[in-house]
């Protein structure tokens, strides 16, 4: 089993990856879009690095996306391609902010071209690079139609199969520039902040929100609308002694996991722990937390750790995903059959075990 974890680690550590690559003068029938970005990574010539800047910096990316693909899709080039608007994502333009409040300024410029005063700020997982990072952000906010403002958090990911336990001990380093970020954010005049993050940066926005509820952080803490966890990479026990030192969790508060996540599965074994927060076939330990679970593993792509973000039908079935939970929580009886799920009711938290339809009844519990 451990020859074959391992096998499979080397081969996507040998994988292609993703880079900034400037967009031609043709754009074609290409979207662009805006993506403000702070990031702890340490800035150089060419770019980025993995290594870790005590400093925050400040961005915006204009990301074109292509018009030619499959929603959940991130299309780069090859380095022996030309580069084509209409089928992949490019880079139209770089924008360093040399002091923050430049920065401040640029978002709010933003909000208000927007009509609105709403920003999403998204936190990347394991194993990502500085492109990788805002290329995928740049299409979930695209595909998902996510209102507001896309602001996405850098953190110092290796970018390497391999580096698991780097990554980790830089999310806990990625606190300090999280809160930096959202006090930023919040600054702008922001008046609804939407953290939506994804398997190891779950545990860093949920160390970082303990960390802003014990300083009294109430600035961008009382800004925080709704939190949407994607796959997280976070011990179960260990969230549910963080979420009650924050005490009272934003809302909506929704975790998509996959009860087959093979990502996680691998995750708990190098902790040594059963199960990640991500992959939980049972809510016992988490039921008294007021938290929407929806199990996606019928929806599985690939290892099935990111189905919001790549399967057509989920980036279909959840489009405007923010404010999701008010659905799900306006009408008790609509729950049962809710997207052709199974919805289980366990004290304050709710499971929703999705399903194609036809696939499952309906079932509720008390």
């Amino acid at each position: 089993m451990r020859r074959v974890i391992f096998a499979a680690m080397l081969v996507a550590a040998c994988a292609p990856r993703g880079d900034f690559t400037a967009a031609p003068a043709d754009r074609g029938s290409a979207t662009p879009t805006a993506i403000f970005v702070g990031t702890t990574r340490v800035a150089g010539e060419d770019g980025f690095s993995r290594d870790r800047a005590d400093v925050a910096s400040f961005l915006r990316y204009d990301i074109s996306i292509p018009a030619e693909r499959e929603a959940g899709t991130v299309n780069w080039p090859r380095r022996s391609q030309k580069p084509d608007a209409d089928k992949h994502f490019l880079t139209l333009n770089e924008t360093r902010f040399a002091e923050p409040v430049a920065f401040r300024g640029a978002l709010r410029d933003a909000m208000a071209l927007r009509g609105q005063a709403v920003a999403v700020v998204y936190v990347h997982g394991f194993n990502n690079t500085m492109a990788e990072g805002v290329y995928r952000v740049a299409q979930m906010h695209h595909d998902l139609k996510v209102p507001g403002v896309a602001i996405h958090y850098a953190w110092p990911s290796r970018g390497s199969a391999l580096g698991y336990v780097y990554d980790r001990d830089s999310a806990l380093f990625g606190r300090g520039g999280f809160e930096d970020l959202l006090d930023e954010v919040a600054a702008s005049g922001a008046r609804e902040i939407v953290i939506v993050a994804h398997s190891m940066g779950s545990a860093l926005s949920m160390e970082t929100l303990r960390q802003m509820a014990l300083r009294g952080n109430s600035r961008a803490l009382s800004r925080i609308k709704g939190v949407v966890l994607i796959s997280p990479d976070l011990d179960v026990d260990l969230f549910r002694s963080i979420a009650l030192d924050i005490g009272t969790l934003p809302q909506p508060f929704v975790i998509f996991g996959s009860s087959k996540d093979r990502i996680l599965n691998l995750s708990a074994t190098i902790s040594g722990a059963p199960e990640r927060l991500g992959n939980l076939e049972d809510l016992t330990k988490i039921q008294d937390l007021k938290v929407t679970y929806i199990d996606t593993a019928a929806y599985d792509v690939g290892a099935g750790h990111f189905n919001l973000g790549t399967n057509p039908t989920l980036i279909s079935l959840f489009s405007g995903i923010i404010g999701i939970d008010a659905a799900l929580r306006a009408d008790e009886r609509s729950r049962v059959g809710l997207f052709q799920g199974l919805v289980l009711t366990v004290r304050n938290a709710t499971e929703i075990v999705l399903a194609p339809v036809g696939a499952i009844g309906e079932v509720q519990a008390d």
